[in-house]
């Protein structure tokens, strides 16, 4: 039995699993909170120093933690751009997360290079403001100086590999997290440097984009650090999804990935086509509205809290006797509808009561989500069953409709540290790789996830018929809106 360590370093702390190479058993973990830094706005801060991270990261593996570990991986935050000169110091702060300051980058990226659709075909994806190609684009605009002694650039799981393997001359990074930025392609493979100079003004040193399984490299007390990742796909990874599965995930906005075979090139912009971490594709279709539309009900309803939302909701029946909302609070991405708003139909006055409007909440959070997932099938992406991830994914309201409504089983992993675990998952692979005892071709077999499985069953006729007065209000209301 061998031992590996998988860390995460999110937005606000650091978790470590330490992990049996053979099982993927937990054996102990570690946690530490970032450093507070204050954000101008008062919320989660744009601009972080990546020291901050190492803090966090030793702070998190102190008592021990990593005794007998012989291999670690390494996830973090995604969509982080550090700027490193060319004596490997940083520019800046890291510009991490949703930076609303590059919107403006991203609408002149498009059209520097002629629209959505050349952007799609280049690297599968259309700039976005949280992207490092966009942020690139914001540098040169804001701090044309930063931009002029920017040599090298990482993002946060690149920079956290090169520091435990002691700052080498070599950078590299992996699949996944190459394929979130902008200027690498997940159907080629390779970078585009000329989306670096079209965003920076010029040049700059890229990582080595390293296979699923091979190792970044060895520190000189002789552990192996594996290639790392970004959180989405060190998560997928720890859960164990594959061909045949997606992954709904609940937040704020939600989002719907699929594992597939290939990239997809998606000339509409709705789908970006991510790496994972295993040599296959996680084409990714985005919603802004998900548990916000929850939210935003309760608050209209003056529930306290989703909880009391759900258990409202349970009280009314499939159909919410007729209420359909279009949940498109704060405009919307798929489908692509920025300066809509959300709509409600179907008032009569035997419908005019708390229980179905806060239905009727959730099963247009979840058909939104369905409109999504509908995107991919009708690519050709295959779904057989759905990971249901996010806090709302515990409720009873979700959980009831959320099978019918999506049409296959849906499973409800146990709350954990799968990103984490994700990242021990590749370090075990990128270990046995190196003794000879693991294709590189095959990851190791660990135990999947504990979970609820939930069917459709009987109710599955209901949920099509209420997902289809959905769809129906929504081509009324927006016709052609999916018409690409």
């Amino acid at each position: 039995m061998g031992i590996v360590a998988g860390l995460d370093s999110s937005p606000d702390f650091t978790r470590i699993v330490v992990c049996d190479t053979d099982t993927g058993a937990v054996l102990r973990q570690g946690y530490a909170p970032h450093p507070l830094e204050k954000a101008e706005s008062g919320g989660r801060p744009s601009d972080v120093d990546p020291q901050a991270w190492l803090l966090s990261l030793g702070e998190a593996a102190g008592g021990g933690l990593l005794e007998g570990v012989q291999a670690i991986g390494v996830s973090a935050q995604q969509n982080g751009l550090i700027a490193l000169d060319a004596q490997g110091n940083t520019v800046r702060p890291a510009m991490v997360g949703g930076d609303k300051r590059a919107q403006v980058a991203a609408a002149d990226l498009v059209d520097a290079l002629g629209g959505r659709q050349a952007w799609a075909e280049a690297v599968g994806c259309v700039p976005q403001a949280a992207q490092p190609v966009t942020k690139l684009r914001w540098l040169a605009r804001t701090d044309p100086d930063g931009a002029l002694r920017t040599a090298v650039l990482m993002q946060a799981h690149d920079w956290l590999v090169w520091q435990l393997l002691g700052r080498p001359v070599r950078r590299t990074t992996d699949r996944g997290g190459a394929s979130g930025t902008g200027y690498w392609s997940a159907a080629t493979g390779g970078y585009r440097t000329d989306f670096v100079e079209l965003a920076l003004g010029h040049q700059a040193m890229l990582p080595e984009v390293l296979g699923p399984s091979d190792a970044a490299g060895t520190t000189p007390e002789g552990l192996l650090i594996s290639a790392g990742t970004g959180e989405t796909m060190a998560a997928a990874f720890g859960l164990g999804i594959g061909l045949g599965d997606a992954v709904v995930s609940l937040g704020a906005s939600g989002s719907v990935m699929a594992v597939h075979q290939e990239a997809l090139v998606d000339s509409s912009g709705m789908i970006t086509s991510l790496a994972d971490a295993t040599g296959m594709h996680l084409p990714v279709v985005t919603t802004l509205n998900a548990v916000r539309t929850l939210r935003g009900t309760a608050e209209m309803l003056g529930v306290p809290d989703l909880e009391g939302l759900s258990d409202l909701a349970m009280k009314s029946t499939p159909g919410s006797h007729g209420l359909v909302m279009l949940p498109y609070l704060e405009g919307e991405r798929t489908p692509n509808l920025p300066h809509t708003a959300g709509t409600l139909t179907g008032l009569r006055r035997e419908a005019m009561k708390p229980e179905h409007l806060a239905r009727a909440a959730f099963e247009g959070m979840l058909c939104g989500l369905a409109d999504a997932l509908d995107v991919l099938r009708g690519r050709g992406v295959d779904v057989r069953r759905i990971f249901l991830l996010g806090a709302a994914a515990e409720l009873p309201a979700v959980q009831a409709a959320a099978p019918a409504l999506f049409g296959v089983q849906v499973v409800v992993p146990q709350p954990g540290d799968y990103a984490a675990i994700g990242a021990a998952r590749q370090a075990a692979w990128a270990l046995g790789v190196s003794q000879g005892t693991l294709d590189p071709r095959n990851p190791p077999p660990w135990q999947g996830a504990p979970a609820q499985y939930l069917e459709p069953g009987e109710e599955l006729a209901v949920g099509q018929a209420v997902r289809q007065q959905y769809v129906s209000v929504r081509e009324q209301t927006h016709p052609g809106a999916f018409r690409v």
